[in-house]
């Protein structure tokens, strides 16, 4: 037999999980360390912890940036409390050096990730002006060539080569 089952009342509301009280997150409340040098005071001992330290230089030798590895570590404090994001912005360049002096120390080779990336996808702007420019100047000829091409086809090759004049980008062909 089938039970009636009353609605569920004193449930969940829809979306409860994703809000939670003001203050109730790490991030939200006053930071542990409020300066950069506190902050620093932070991480600084923990870079030589010796199983930090051995797990740093293994991740160096993979090859991951060091300006990946200390913005990781600073965000992942930021979302602990330890400190604010302006504090960890200020600290990350701390950070990189010390881990820089780490993988000298080991002889470790590293990767800063400082290097300035091309993207091959964005064409400066220069480039994009010389190739106008080189545009600009075979325009005429290419034009002249067009012109003598359509002057030297007949008339009912050039009707069928040539489409209609065409109004806008919806307008049907006719």
């Amino acid at each position: 037999m089938a039970e009636n089952q009353s609605p569920m009342i004193d449930g969940p509301v829809a979306g409860m999980a994703m809000a939670a009280e003001l203050g109730n997150r790490p991030w939200q409340k006053p930071p542990k360390y409020a300066t950069v040098e506190e902050a620093l005071e932070f991480y600084l001992p923990r870079l030589t912890e010796p199983q930090v330290y051995d797990q740093l230089l293994d991740v160096m030798e993979l090859g991951i940036p060091l300006t990946t590895i200390a913005e990781s570590m600073q965000i992942g404090a930021v979302m602990e409390g330890m400190h604010t994001i302006d504090v960890g912005i200020l600290v990350m360049p701390v950070l990189i050096e010390m881990m820089a002096y780490i993988g000298d120390d080991a002889d470790v080779e590293y990767n800063l990730g400082m290097e300035e990336r091309i993207d091959e996808d964005k064409i400066s702007e220069s480039n994009i002006a010389l190739a106008m420019k080189k545009v600009r100047a075979r325009l005429p000829e290419e034009v002249e060539e067009v012109k003598e091409e359509v002057a030297d086809m007949e008339p009912a090759e050039q009707a069928e080569e040539m489409p209609a004049e065409l109004s806008g980008l919806m307008a049907r062909r006719t």
